[in-house]
């Protein structure tokens, strides 16, 4: 029991880890936002934060009001809103020309600064995303939350001769002609400007085209020839940087409040900077007060509907906009063109509401309306006729439904299958089952006419189906059947009931493949669809194999033998034996054909090059012969045989035609001066096409044969835990060495050393050789000068001797002509294989011993804890 306490206190460790990981795991989150310090944040992890306000349906100001009530300082919100700032500005500039930096052409408003949306930046794609769905669904509510349009009043038109000067408009005054002067002034809060050598000029509350008049009899005074009769000097008078003004939103807004605009500004600028009417805003009567009184009254839906902001006037400092609550809103459900939430005035009308709404779609049902509203006591029922929609009373919390037209049709026949022109038809009183026929332009030369099928639905809605004699009914011999609403008549095609006929052919011609059966057609008729015979057919033993039914004594096939003139003229034979449906037609290979093999030699023998195998049989020496025999600088000992292995891509017959083709289809190219002759062109013609058709073989059979690589990579899919990659390219090596001993095949002609040659078979002989290589685990691998007296060891010397992950006992050496032989060991000794010119020593590396995973330690840790337990148990008792 005493090891207890030591137990306890290590699994209150890993609980405490586990803790700590998942507090790690959680990160900053928005419930420990007093916390964080935003110069510790990465800009991933301030718009990770940004995320989860906007997951949370927080905009910046209730991001920041959060904040403070979680207790984070002044100083942090101000580096975090700062931060978001700094992201935000690679972002798009906003629409109004009044937001962003000043162009030095523009009009500026004096001391007005527009604050953007923090979340801009990382906005998802839809613009709305803020809203509710109850507030997406109030028609006119999205108006003031695009994004892409706030009303921004334009500063850089022509200045209105209507606007109202105050304090803080600059007035740029131009005099030009006989005397040139420009003044730069703004109007102080008294609402004057101040003219040197003129004095102050009363010009606020003024309107533009009364401050000019103004103005210009001012400088009258000292510009004489700025007024009379014949006037030398003239005077422009221009706003410069207009004056904010502070216009008060009251009622049932988003952001109720008073806000600093430019003096350009509406009454929509006003809403739209104030967050517009709130849920329970209206809409439609917004009243705007200046000094007391009503002077506009504004509804939204005239703008969103007629485009009309007759109402939507300019606005004064000292307005105020007052939005009072709704007091009839409707819901209109089904398919219109907008859907939603409306609100209606006394004296509209359902005709108004569908107005605002877009009209019908075209799947509604426009003839009746489902109204669902309350009474004083319970929920009522009330179905709206089209006659009534002008008069019918509207009622606050009223929803109407609008109903979709039926799934059906009341008067559509359909034909398909084998006519000229099969799909949907109109019935018409009276009409037959002939008459719909002559409708889908008559059957087709294919349609099977003993048997057609009528679909016919019943009043229940179950199917019936009505075999007709088609053929019957149209001449007349059987009776003619009436149509009714849905039916559906099919006639089939001949070939929709029974297999499609082709026959196939393999073997020695140039296109082997399936191809279509015809009447009447024979041997030789396919054979010439099949692009005709190889060089190496043979038309003399020709097999068809031919499908047997009905056979009961276990045979497969018929086969017949058929003979084919070479030339495919037509013969007595031949059209004695017609082809039938799915016959099979091989073409064997003429048993005297062969195709050249070439093997290659070279190095020092007297004419190296390629040469052509003359028998199946031809060995080493017998090539070696016919190339003269090896030179007075040949390294017999060194010759080594490359032959190609199973993994190797031999070119196949069509391949190296292809080829062939190619190579000539090149050498008949002349220059530009003389033009090909007439059979040149012809020939050229006929290549072009068959190099065409190789081509096209060549690329399905690659596609056939491309499993054959990875059928042989899964059986190497057992080495788990090894060197696979070298495992592999061993196995995929497309040529590999065979050692030979040449002196012995020199002398020994036809003895078992001297091998028979196989096609692409590389022999070659090298020079002497005078080096010793060293690869693998050793200090400096190299390569060293030859020298007999020299053993293995001793030319590991010369490369620096073993490292420390050298495999020694498995070192080996490659000879020259590519026999290996590897170091033997017997009890304590090791035996190193003799060194050659032109050997190579490899010492391969150790196995990497992997070490126990920290698992694995604590599992071996908490077994012995457990053993000296048990054995502590055991002694005490």
């Amino acid at each position: 029991m005493k090891y207890f306490p030591v137990l306890r206190c290590l699994a209150l460790i890993t609980i405490l880890g586990f803790f700590f990981l998942g507090e790690m795991a959680y990160g900053q989150s928005l419930q420990d936002i007093q916390n964080v310090k935003v110069d510790e944040l990465s800009d991933a992890q301030v718009e990770q934060l940004i995320r989860r306000a906007e997951a949370a349906g927080m905009n910046e100001r209730q991001l920041e009001s959060m904040a403070r009530e979680k207790g984070m300082p002044a100083v942090e919100i101000s580096k975090l809103r700062q931060r978001i700032e700094t992201l935000r500005s690679g972002g798009r500039e906003e629409a109004g020309g009044y937001r962003g930096q000043r162009m030095p052409s523009q009009r500026n408003v004096e001391g007005l600064q527009y604050d953007q949306n923090i979340f801009d930046s990382l906005r998802k794609s839809d613009p709305y995303y803020d809203l509710s769905p109850k507030q997406k669904k109030i028609f006119g509510f999205t108006l003031f939350h695009n994004r892409e349009l706030d009303f921004s009043p334009s500063l850089n038109l022509p200045t209105p001769q209507q606007y109202v000067l105050g304090a803080g408009d600059q007035l740029l005054v131009d005099v030009y002609g006989a005397s040139q002067q420009s003044y730069d002034l703004t109007v102080n809060p008294e609402g004057r400007v101040f003219f040197p050598n003129v004095g102050p000029i009363d010009v606020g509350g003024s309107t533009v085209e009364v401050a000019t008049n103004r103005i210009r009899n001012a400088l009258r005074n000292i510009y004489s020839g700025l007024g009379g009769s014949n006037p030398n000097t003239f005077m422009q008078l221009r706003v410069g940087n207009i004056r904010t003004i502070q216009v008060t939103l009251a009622g049932e807004l988003r952001r109720p409040g008073t806000y600093n605009l430019p003096s350009f500004s509406t009454a929509f600028n006003a809403l739209y900077s104030a967050g517009g009417p709130n849920e329970n805003g209206t809409f439609r009567n917004i009243q705007l007060y200046r000094d007391n009184q009503l002077v506009s009254e504004i509804d939204v839906y005239d703008f969103l509907v007629k485009g009309n902001q007759a109402n939507n006037i300019v606005l004064r400092d000292n307005d105020v906009i007052i939005v009072g609550p709704v007091k009839t809103r409707v819901e209109l459900e089904g398919p219109v063109r907008r859907a939603g939430l409306f609100e209606i005035k006394g004296n509209e009308s359902l005709e108004d509401l569908l107005e605002f709404s877009g009209g019908f779609q075209s799947q509604a049902f426009k003839n009746m309306i489902t109204v669902r509203r309350a009474t004083a006591k319970e929920m009522k029922v009330e179905n709206v006729y089209a006659e009534q929609f002008p008069d019918f009373p509207i009622q606050d919390g009223d929803v109407f439904r609008i109903g979709e037209i039926l799934s059906r049709y009341e008067n559509r026949v359909q034909v398909s299958g084998a006519v000229f022109r099969p799909g949907q038809f109109a019935l018409n009183p009276g009409m037959m089952l002939s008459d719909l026929v002559k409708k889908a332009e008559g059957l087709r030369g294919d349609a099977f006419t003993g048997r057609a099928t009528l679909y016919r639905t019943k009043e229940n809605l179950t199917m019936e189906i009505l075999s007709v004699d088609i053929s019957g009914i149209l001449d007349g011999s059987a009776e003619d059947i009436p149509l009714r609403r849905e039916d559906i008549l099919n006639i089939p095609s001949i070939y929709d009931i029974k297999e499609e006929y082709y026959v196939q052919i393999s073997g020695e011609v140039n296109r082997t493949g399936v191809y279509q059966f015809g009447e009447n057609m024979t041997v030789g008729d396919l054979i010439l669809k099949s692009k005709g015979f190889k060089e190496s057919a043979t038309s003399s033993s020709i097999e068809i194999i031919r499908r047997v039914k009905g056979e009961l004594t276990g045979k497969i096939a018929e086969v017949l033998n058929v003979n084919v003139n070479s030339n495919l003229e037509i013969s007595e034979e031949d059209k004695a034996i017609t082809l039938q449906p799915f016959d099979h037609v091989f073409v064997r290979k003429s048993p005297g054909f062969q195709r050249e093999k070439i093997i290659k030699v070279e190095g020092e023998v007297f004419y190296p090059g390629e040469y052509a195998l003359e028998k199946n049989n031809e060995r080493i020496s017998d090539v070696l012969r016919r190339a003269g025999g090896i030179n007075q600088f040949a390294y017999p000992k060194g010759a080594t045989l490359i032959r190609r292995t199973e993994f190797y891509d031999t070119p196949e017959e069509e391949v190296l035609k292809l080829r062939n083709l190619e190579s000539l289809l090149q050498n008949l190219d002349r220059d530009t001066i003389v033009e090909n002759a007439e059979s040149e062109e012809q020939l050229l013609f006929r290549l072009k096409k068959r190099v065409e058709l190789l081509q096209y073989e060549r690329r399905k059979s690659e596609e056939e044969n491309s499993e054959q690589r990875s059928f042989a990579e899964d059986r190497y899919s057992f080495l788990e835990g090894t060197d696979t990659s070298s495992v592999m390219d061993i196995a995929f090596r497309e040529k590999e060495l065979i050692g030979i001993d040449l002196e012995r095949i020199i002398s020994e002609p036809g003895s078992k050393y001297d091998l028979i040659l196989e096609e692409g078979d590389v022999l070659s002989i090298p020079k002497e050789l005078q080096t010793v290589r060293m690869r693998g685990e050793v200090l400096y691998p190299t390569t060293a000068r030859y020298d007999e007296f020299r053993g293995f060891r001793n030319y590991i010397s010369r490369a620096g001797g073993f490292t420390e992950e050298a495999r020694r006992g498995r070192a080996y050496v490659i000879y020259a002509n590519g026999d290996v032989k590897r170091t033997n060991r017997l009890l304590f000794f090791k035996f190193y294989p003799h060194i050659e010119p032109g050997a190579e020593i490899v010492v391969p590396r150790k196995k990497p011993r992997i070490p126990l995973p920290p698992q694995a330690l604590i599992g071996m840790a908490s077994s012995l804890v457990t053993l000296f337990i048990l054995v502590d148990r055991f002694i005490g008792d």
